[in-house]
């Protein structure tokens, strides 16, 4: 009878089902289920045993199953969290950079407005200072005019009172 319940044994590790791992909500029902298929009223006390083991190893099977499947999803969703991190870092990152750099740009226009402002004023003073030499040129070449004018005028009525003439004159001049 050793080799009759051996046979058996096997038959019914064979009819139990292994545990899909891709099968999802397969933890209770697929234990319920083996349990059903297995349950068999003529078999032997012996053949429960294999039964129950069986039946144990499919639910230790199914546990680990389970624990790499919450494992992974776990993992998953740390990985996802992470990347989702990094990429709020990273915005915040460029919108920091934009707003420094736009700052930067703003202050270089500030400087040049007032570069411009001062060498606008640098060249309204040096046109300034342009037009006063002008009218003291201009001052000093009417009173060298007025100045020659008297000397002539000097000089003409010094000719008239001693009745003699110029030794120039111009294009005539005595000779």
């Amino acid at each position: 009878m050793g080799a009759e319940e051996a046979k058996t044994e096997a038959e019914e590790k064979s009819v139990i089902p292994l545990p899909d791992p891709v099968a999802k909500g397969s933890h209770p029902k697929t234990s319920a289920t083996v349990e059903k298929v297995t349950d068999k009223p003529d078999e032997k006390n012996s053949g429960a045993v294999g039964d129950r083991d069986a039946v144990l190893a499919a639910i230790e099977t199914e546990k680990r199953l389970a624990l790499i499947k919450a494992w992974e999803e776990s993992e998953k969703s740390k990985a996802e969290n992470r990347a989702h991190k990094k990429q709020s870092a990273t915005g915040t990152w460029e919108s920091s950079m934009i707003a420094a750099a736009e700052a930067q740009l703003k202050k270089m226009e500030e400087k040049l407005e007032k570069k411009k402002a001062e060498y606008g004023e640098r060249m309204k003073n040096k046109i300034a200072e342009i037009h006063k030499a002008r009218e003291e040129k201009r001052a000093m070449i009417e009173a060298k005019r007025r100045e020659n004018l008297v000397k002539i005028e000097e000089a003409a009525a010094n000719y008239r009172s001693s009745g003699t003439a110029p030794k120039k004159f111009g294009c005539m001049q005595s000779r």
